[in-house]
């Protein structure tokens, strides 16, 4: 268990979110939902520590957040705010070169391999043509793009990001969030998001920490939105164009679930494979096989146990 938040009260002098128990793994991506005001910056600095917990622990890989140095946590946690200060006179090549700064003195000169690793993160965000542009001149999707890509190269396991797609356009938000997402499957590292728009679980997140009513409800995406019933008329996303779908047979709504769980953990072709939702239930089928599952946590699952 990497991240782990136990019998916590989370707020300053009053309770914001009561009783939290969550935990996320490496190679987890999680977004964090929740309405103005009900504590999603709080819970975010209150796992850096910038808080103080009402009650209770957060611990990273079995050490209390507490009894962490602000070096230690720099080392576990990178983290992008929703509000940056703009260094002045800064490019996007400095700004994320300055993810490193946590390995060197305050005055470094990058390795070889460093910058190697700074210009592969500018191509991927598609920042190429703006690496020596002043940030004072970007605009505000690739300035976010920029500050995200520091905290890539600060390599630490954990990257924590609050509404890391705010000012971003759509074909924008896709990049940003696939780039996580793959971070997070080819290198395990544990990402946790925040944002208004749950419709990016579907398509870009496992699971789902959902703030409501001062409580936190944690789980596999597609298994926390059935349960509440105002998570709903979610449109799609194109996200993987090589993705072959099984037949479904079920509501609209249920369909559109399965399939984005489907096309988000399974690059491959699926359609020998048959899904009917009855009574409740899933029934998976193919020439070979007849199996009932009751979550789509079960059924991601299952067809790993397929392919």
């Amino acid at each position: 268990m990497h991240l782990q938040i136990k019998q916590a009260n989370i707020g300053y002098n009053t309770t914001l979110i009561s009783d939290v128990n969550a935990d996320l793994n490496l190679g987890d991506v999680c977004l964090l939902i929740g309405n103005n005001g009900v504590g999603k910056t709080t819970l975010i600095k209150s796992i850096l520590h910038q808080i103080p917990l009402l009650k209770g622990e957060i611990c990273i890989n079995d050490k209390k957040v507490k009894h962490l140095s602000v070096k230690e946590i720099a080392e576990n946690i990178a983290v992008v705010f929703s509000k940056s200060v703009i260094p002045q006179n800064y490019t996007v090549e400095d700004l994320i070169s300055l993810g490193k700064y946590i390995y060197y003195p305050f005055y470094f000169e990058l390795k070889k391999e460093d910058k190697e690793e700074v210009s592969h993160i500018i191509e991927e965000l598609d920042l190429n043509q703006y690496r020596y542009t002043l940030l004072k001149n970007l605009s505000d999707g690739n300035l976010q793009k920029a500050f995200i890509g520091r905290a890539l190269t600060q390599n630490s396991p954990i990257i924590i990001l609050d509404e890391p797609t705010t000012h971003l356009d759509e074909k924008n938000k896709v990049t940003i969030l696939k780039t996580l997402r793959k971070l997070a499957k080819e290198q395990n590292k544990l990402i946790l998001f925040s944002s208004h728009d749950w419709r990016l679980a579907k398509e870009f997140a496992d699971k789902i920490w959902y703030i409501k009513n001062h409580h936190l409800h944690s789980g596999i995406v597609e298994d926390v939105l059935l349960q509440h019933s105002e998570l709903t008329n979610a449109s799609l996303f194109q996200v993987n164009e090589n993705f072959v779908a099984p037949k479904i047979i079920a509501p609209d709504f249920y369909k559109e679930m399965l399939y984005s769980l489907l096309q988000k953990n399974f690059q491959k072709d699926l359609s020998s494979l048959n899904f009917e939702f009855q009574n409740n239930f899933w029934i998976i089928s193919n020439d070979s096989l007849k199996q009932q599952c009751e979550s789509f946590e079960e059924i991601v699952n299952l067809v790993k146990t397929i392919y």
